[in-house]
């Protein structure tokens, strides 16, 4: 452990204690704490008020089961999860998560790196995660539909528009979402942006589903504009080919990048031409199929089994989409040697502290998930504000104020690094900026 502090030690030995079993939540609780060493030697009133103690334990942990129904007629019972974790600045937001992956650790890790990036926006929004080990894939939609609606019949009790606003995540999507938000109005019997992500006809916000892949480029754009460069003429491997992915590999492209690589969780297509977009959207997001499928009709790419794999490929600019801790050290240390001179990450945490410690010490521009993939949230309480005043903005509109957003979380991540003695270290400066404007709301509200 490289953290000295005291207080910050012993807040750490208390998480291990009180949450056995959950590396991914202590591995996101360690990196916070870590950056927040100068800011608790500043500021001595966090400590007396016991902030920090208060700010790893969640408010409130929601867990149920889910029982429903396959098209076989069984009975099929799963687990659902909900974690309240921060509502200092706002109602709770985060996405849902279906996967079998899924514990309370993996919603727990999630919902404590929420609370930071929905800071970052500057949208007075709290953070929460939930989710179940349901896997969609494979079912048909008449299974996803009764698993839904049996998910959203606890929930219900839980969240409100005004209270906890849910999202998606890996494994909900448009379809996922419609059911949910069918489901909870059916129940409430009320109509009100309860849940985020919504299709266009019933209140969802244009630019949504591009948001997270979009801010993702603005903000490694920032970046590197900040240090003299571009996305102009680079060559940019793309992890994952879901949302974030598909629309981080657009956003690349129009900024003047040629995208040569993808992933699922099979394998990954590579190829020199640049990835065919229409293609990955077509087998992704109309066939639901698997990336292999990419090479039957492009002559010059390759496919290769084992999507860790990606990372071999050399590139200028790594955009890491698809899932927690899969670049390790030594798929860093490769990407090091290959002449990688920027990452930025997609994804939810998709870099070991092994593998930042290997970028940072190369010299590598380095975005951390918490900010950089605050796009979409963002965009979800744009949303929210739409909602609320019955209004729809264009896309143009929604897309400009993204834009921003992006870029003023780059601003402030990178000037409370340079104000805390840690110039150009944005992981620092993104846990330091988030957990400031937090951390002061909760000292006005006293011991609650």
């Amino acid at each position: 452990m490289s953290m000295k502090n005291e207080y910050l030690l012993s807040v750490m030995e208390k998480v291990k204690q009180r949450n056995p079993g959950e590396p991914e939540f202590h591995q996101a609780v360690y990196e916070v704490l870590e950056s927040l060493e100068p800011v608790v030697a500043k500021h001595p009133e966090y400590e007396k008020m016991g902030v920090i103690d208060e700010l790893v334990e969640p408010e409130r942990i929601i867990k149920f089961r889910v029982p429903w129904v396959d098209d076989n007629g069984k009975v099929q019972v799963n687990r659902g999860f909900r974690i309240q974790f921060n509502s200092a600045i706002g109602p709770y937001k985060g996405g849902l998560r279906f996967h079998p992956s899924v514990y309370e650790g993996i919603i727990k890790f999630l919902g404590f790196e929420q609370i930071f990036k929905n800071s970052l926006t500057g949208l007075p929004i709290g953070g929460g995660k939930g989710g179940s080990d349901f896997d969609p894939k494979g079912k048909s939609d008449m299974e996803v539909m009764r698993f839904c609606q049996s998910f959203m019949t606890e929930l219900s009790k839980y969240i409100g528009a005004d209270t906890d606003v849910p999202a998606g995540d890996i494994g909900v999507g448009a379809r996922e979402i419609g059911y949910l938000f069918g489901q909870y109005k059916r129940l409430r019997n009320e109509f009100t942006g309860v849940l985020t992500g919504k299709g266009i006809p019933y209140g969802g916000s244009l630019a949504r589903k591009e948001a997270t892949g979009f801010g993702l480029c603005y903000f490694a754009d920032a970046m590197l504009k900040d240090h003299g460069d571009s996305f102009k003429g680079k060559t940019v491997v793309v992890s994952g080919s879901g949302n974030v992915a598909i629309y981080a590999n657009q956003k690349a492209t129009t900024l003047g990048a040629k995208v040569v690589a993808m992933s699922d969780s099979n394998g990954y297509v590579y190829d020199p031409d640049g990835i065919d977009l229409d293609a990955i959207k077509l087998i992704k997001e109309v066939r639901r199929g698997r990336i292999k499928e990419y090479v039957a009709d492009h002559p010059k790419a390759e496919y290769h089994e084992g999507c860790s794999g990606i990372w071999t490929v050399k590139c200028d600019i790594a955009l890491p989409c698809a899932t927690q801790n899969e670049i390790n050290e030594e798929s860093a240390k490769i990407l090091v040697k290959n002449g990688v001179k920027a990452v930025a990450e997609g994804a939810n945490m998709p870099s070991t502290p092994e593998a930042i410690a290997t970028f940072q010490k190369a010299g590598v521009l380095f975005a951390p998930a918490k900010a950089s993939n605050a796009g979409g949230v963002a965009t979800s309480a744009l949303e929210m504000s739409q909602n609320s005043q019955r209004l729809s903005w264009t896309f143009e509109e929604v897309d400009s104020k993204l834009h921003g957003i992006m870029e003023n979380i780059y601003k402030n991540a990178a000037q409370a690094a340079k104000d805390y003695g840690m110039e150009g270290n944005l992981v620092a400066g993104a846990n330091i900026a988030g957990f400031l404007k937090v951390a002061n709301a909760m000292l006005a509200h006293g011991v609650v």
